[in-house]
């Protein structure tokens, strides 16, 4: 069981490829290896299924805890259901290997990368992606590559290949970068409003390496004496395509020449075409000169290859698409703000064409964070983006279930998009989430939500540094002629070659994600689209500005008002008390939610604000620190045989023993001091308990008090 192993050594580091020694039941198997993060990744083929017309690949990311030393904090405390995160990596994986296998291929295939051990200083998704590609030409499966993966970060001027997690946290890029022999496949990138032209060099940077990593899997096969199965392309009967271009090339290409037609209207007369088309081929049946027999699923793909054919004819040689927008031309646009009624925190309504969603957010308090129970180091998320996609959006009628990986994956596409821009934790404290409902599709709803966003967190008063806008590019590949396409709809991301997303502000980029159709795409291709998407941008982000200009200055009245302030991480236990019960008596007393984190900040959240502050100052009364000799005017809350308390700062008492009441002797305590009374104060000591004892002796009660005094504590 010893296999064989490959060393890469990559940008100082050593890559192992471990194969013949794990899995061997499955078609191909690789454990990936860097630093103490291994990842086994498996690709199997089984036979094909008959009346499918689709490739039935499914692409799978596990995370086992025990990778970092964890055991699941589940009830059933073991691995259930995929985390957001996992079910990231596994599209990671997904989206550069579809369009690498052949068109005609049926089988059923399964990729599967297991993260068995995590070092935090090497990621493993990259690796996972890389190890797919391997696995899959050592199961022998027809396939354009090899294909690889790997990271960039940007720390200060220089480009990092594969940073670590804590690297990450502090770049300004974290870009993923997939390539095969022909070109950049998949690109998804988080960036710091990053300018164009430093993204598009940190894409060339990246792809230089993924070819590195290309001719270390070459060198590999031809080591282990195994030649890749080149997919060839299958004869096929051409009477159908013949037939359909006869009967029905002159009437799509009207249709698709009818520039004011809506989608609907043009749905509807391409199929009344082909249902004319079937008409005629099944009157032909009989004909034995023709012999057309096919089913209804055939002739639907058949035509549909026809209507893709003459669509992308018609952009290539004339330059107009199917709405009669030139290549680079934003479709109407309009947006909204305050949508809805401010039981909602904030909304907005975007439009472009007819792509429609309604973004709602709701402001949080500390406790409402999301803790993530998964291999990343960082376990708590305070800002969310949720994405539903009903079926009446497309006009269609299905069951509806919870949310799938395609809405996982728009939704943190749109998330990443907004982070960069939302304000600290410590002058913003509160926790966001925001649902973009997407109420009408006709292409690139993802980036639809991100100008959604945009509209609803600023009508929440969520002081973003800058608004988001996005923009979806196409693109149009036949040979050498290649043409890029602005704001592409349904039809053209359907029949294109490329869906590139790119999101970002004026000064730069926050996010991208490119998909492709081909098998790759140059990196001077790739920077003509960013380049052709900032205007369209900042088109878009103008309109935007003209429904909300900045954050609203007020909250929502239905939303919660936070106080965030800092104490003493030592004193965290004081504010807490034996049991809780000190934080405990500070909230019933003012009606306020409050968090304390491990690191001294507080939050008070409350709808009152003059509660909020109550218990502010009761919390910093009780994490001042005293010394001997002040003074201070406060409140007696309670009278004992020998002395009486007194509340000399918000929830911080300090006892007058009996014998420091008054310069003579004092009988009882009642006699000088009563429960209620208001007197002036000097510490006389602080015991090495820290019990802080008063005296009224040779302290004139007229005195100016050195601190105000505050409503007592009730435990």
């Amino acid at each position: 069981m010893q296999g064989h192993t490959q060393s890469i050594s990559f940008d100082g580091r050593e890559i192992r490829l471990i194969t013949g020694r794990f899995a061997p039941q499955a078609g191909g198997s690789v454990m990936v290896e860097c630093g103490d993060t291994a990842v086994l990744v498996t690709a199997t083929r089984s036979g094909g299924r008959e009346g499918i017309d689709f490739l039935p690949l499914i692409c799978d990311y596990e995370e086992r805890l025990y990778a970092a030393g964890r055991i699941p904090g589940s009830f059933m405390r073991r691995e259930s259901r995929p985390p957001e995160r996992a079910t990231l990596i596994a599209r990671l994986i997904d989206r550069p290997m579809r369009p690498l296998f052949p068109s005609w291929m049926r089988d059923d295939l399964q990729i599967v990368a297991t993260c068995m051990s995590l070092d935090e200083r090497v990621p493993p998704d990259v690796l996972a992606v890389t190890g797919a590609s391997l696995a899959t030409l050592l199961a022998k499966i027809p396939f354009h590559g090899p294909m690889a993966a790997v990271r960039v970060g940007l720390l200060g001027d220089d480009f990092v290949l594969n940073p670590s997690y804590r690297e990450i946290e502090r770049s300004e890029l974290d870009l993923v970068v997939a390539g095969t022999p022909e070109g950049v496949i998949m690109v998804e990138a988080g960036a710091n409003q990053l300018p164009e032209q430093d993204v598009i060099e940190a894409i060339d940077f990246g792809y230089e390496a993924v070819c590195e990593l290309i001719k270390a899997q070459q060198a590999l096969l031809k080591e282990l004496g195994i030649e890749q199965v080149i997919p060839e392309p299958q004869t096929a009967d051409d009477t159908l395509p013949k037939f359909l271009e006869k009967e029905c090339s002159k009437g799509i290409g009207e249709v698709l020449k009818q520039f004011s037609l809506t989608k609907p209207e043009r749905d509807e007369q391409l199929d009344a075409i082909k249902a004319q088309a079937a008409e005629k081929i099944e009157a032909l049946k009989d004909d034995d000169a023709i012999k057309v027999a096919v089913s209804s699923k055939v002739l639907g793909n058949t035509y549909k290859a026809l209507t893709k054919k003459l669509m992308r004819d018609q952009i290539v040689k004339d330059g107009k698409r199917v709405d009669g927008r030139n290549l680079d031309e934003v479709r109407p646009i309009s947006a909204a703000a305050g949508v809805l009624p401010k039981r909602v925190h904030g909304s907005g309504l975007f439009q472009r064409g007819l792509t429609q969603v309604l973004s709602c957010a709701t402001l949080g308090t500390p406790s409402d964070a999301q803790e993530m129970d998964d291999l990343n180091p960082s376990n708590e998320k305070t800002y969310l983006h949720h994405y539903n996609f009903p079926p009446y959006s497309t006009g269609e009628t299905k069951p509806m279930r919870s949310p799938g990986r395609r809405e996982i994956g728009h939704g943190a596409l749109a998330e990443r998009a907004l982070i960069p821009v939302l304000p600290s934790k410590e002058s913003f404290p509160y926790v966001l989430r925001v649902v973009s409902e997407c109420l009408s599709s006709n292409g690139s709803t993802s980036m639809g939500s991100v100008c959604g966003s945009t509209l609803a967190l600023m009508d929440a008063g969520v002081p973003l540094k800058a608004p988001v806008s996005g923009a979806a590019m196409g693109l149009i590949k036949e040979g050498k002629e290649v043409r890029i396409l602005t704001d592409i709809q349904g039809i053209e991301d359907f029949l294109g070659d490329m869906d590139f997303k790119v999101a970002g502000t004026e000064k730069g980029i926050t996010a991208l994600q490119m998909d492709m159709k081909i098998t790759g795409l140059e990196v001077k291709t790739v920077a003509e689209a960013i380049n052709q998407a900032r205007p369209a941008r900042l088109h878009i982000l103008e309109k935007m500005l003209e429904a909300i200009e900045k954050p609203r200055e007020v909250l929502s009245p239905h939303a919660p008002r936070l106080l965030s302030f800092r104490i003493d991480p030592e004193l965290i236990g004081t504010v807490i008390g034996p049991g809780g019960r000190t934080i405990k008596g500070i909230t019933e007393r003012t009606n306020t939610k409050i968090d304390i984190e491990d690191g001294g900040i507080v939050t008070i959240a409350s709808h009152d604000g003059a509660a909020a502050e109550e218990a502010q100052r009761i919390i910093e009364g009780l994490t001042r620190r005293v010394s001997e000799g002040e003074v201070f005017s406060g409140a007696v809350t309670r009278v004992i045989p020998i002395g009486a308390f007194v509340e000399i700062l918000p929830g911080k008492e300090g006892m007058i023993h009996i014998s420091q009441l008054s310069e003579a002797r004092v009988e009882k305590v009642e006699d000088v001091v009563r429960v209620g009374d208001h007197v002036t104060v000097r510490v006389r000591e602080i015991d090495n308990r820290g019990r802080i004892n008063l005296t009224l002796r040779g302290v004139p009660q007229a005195e100016e008090p050195a601190a105000a005094a505050a409503v007592s504590v009730v435990e």
